[in-house]
């Protein structure tokens, strides 16, 4: 029977890539002895170990086994099956993510659990399960994994669908994409706008989550300016994978009725310098010493170009001081090139200090979870 459910996959015309970390080996190998597998398989990755999965998603996730760690895992894997196969529709490429904390040979303090998540041109959707500890082998823990996955793909792949009747709770929450996500995606536009005005302060972030930190430098930039903020959400940062739209969703219900927001797909200042000009950026000296730091460039020349950008676009940054590495930075600790230096202007430490950041913020809500 399972032979017949992966062998429509396989005849869809959809085409995904795979990508399963701590679980799903058993899926991934289920998909592949069907014959047909190339039809709709067009990459499989497995990141098993942690250093492999935080090389994957070029950051060290908060927690390797998670619903925000899948559904990133989900979310380049779905860039990558575009990049991969250009010439098939969006519509027809699915990027699929698997984390899981299964049975191993020691025993386990946390709750056996996996979770599981799609994205496609449309949505994103998840699926979580906490695992009866000990109910089952690790084999059949797989199993379950490989049965849940298969029927996610065939629903995705509008195929007819039955998730597995188990004792445990399968959670399932999805995301549809709004229509200006999708343009801005695919850039037919440049920028969202939470209000029908041109952004001059602009404060760029994942926010995730916003806290006092965050307002407080919003309230500094404003009365220093006179400018009211945009809080930008960047969907797809040069060195982050993209944003899910349970994430978008997420960030965006923070602003709501509160504070104006934009989203772009400009990782770059050199290219949100380009899009907004006349305008001025806030961010932390953490975020400085990136945009000074050579090896995100071609070389040496083409940093001194792409910084020049600000000049020609008339770029200004307000620079809040930040705790980098157990050392506090503000703009008095950085040298900057001499042809952009009079462009950012810094708070002292006695204006503005909060340690406080959204990773930590994280962390602790984890702790008390």
């Amino acid at each position: 029977m399972t032979t017949q459910l992966i062998q429509e996959i396989h005849s869809s015309n959809y085409r995904f890539v795979i990508v399963a970390s701590g679980g799903g080996s058993i899926a991934i190998s289920d998909l592949l002895s069907v014959p047909g597998a190339s039809n709709s398989v067009l990459e499989t990755y497995t990141p098993y170990a942690r250093e492999s999965l935080a090389y994957y998603l070029l950051r060290q996730p908060d927690q390797y086994c998670s619903l925000d760690t899948t559904l990133s895992m989900a979310a380049k894997a779905f860039s990558a099956a575009k990049k991969i196969d250009p010439k098939s529709s969006k519509n027809k490429l699915l990027g699929i993510g698997v984390t899981a904390s299964l049975k191993t040979n020691q025993p386990k303090k946390g709750n056996h659990r996996f979770y599981i998540a799609i994205q496609t041109q449309d949505y994103s959707k998840t699926i979580a399960c906490n695992l009866t500890k000990d109910a089952r082998s690790r084999l059949e823990e797989e199993k379950v994994i490989s049965d849940v996955l298969i029927q996610l793909i065939r629903e995705a792949c509008n195929l007819s669908f039955e998730y597995p009747s188990l004792e445990e709770e399968l959670v399932q929450s999805k995301v549809n994409a709004e229509k200006d996500w999708l343009k801005v995606m695919d850039d037919k536009i440049n920028y969202i706008s939470a209000e029908n005005r041109v952004p001059e302060l602009i404060f760029p972030g994942s926010f995730n989550p916003l806290h006092d930190g965050h307002l407080a430098m919003k309230d500094l930039a404003e009365n220093r300016t006179g400018m009211q903020v945009s809080f930008e959400i960047c969907i797809q940062n040069a060195d982050k994978p993209p944003l899910s739209y349970h994430e978008i969703n997420r960030t965006l219900q923070q602003f709501k009725n509160q504070h104006h927001w934009i989203i772009t797909k400009q990782g770059r200042f050199s290219e949100k310098s380009a899009m907004f000009p006349n305008s001025v950026f806030i961010i932390g000296a953490d975020t400085l010493l990136r945009i000074l730091n050579e090896k995100f460039y071609l070389n040496y020349k083409d940093m001194m170009n792409q910084l020049d950008l600000f000049n020609h676009h008339n770029i200004n940054f307000l620079v809040f001081g930040r705790n980098v590495n157990n050392k506090f930075f503000t703009l008095s600790n950085i040298t900057l090139p001499n042809h952009i230096s009079s462009r950012f202007t810094g708070f002292d430490e006695n204006i503005f200090r909060n340690d406080i950041s959204s990773t930590i913020i994280r962390k602790l809500e984890e702790e008390e979870s």
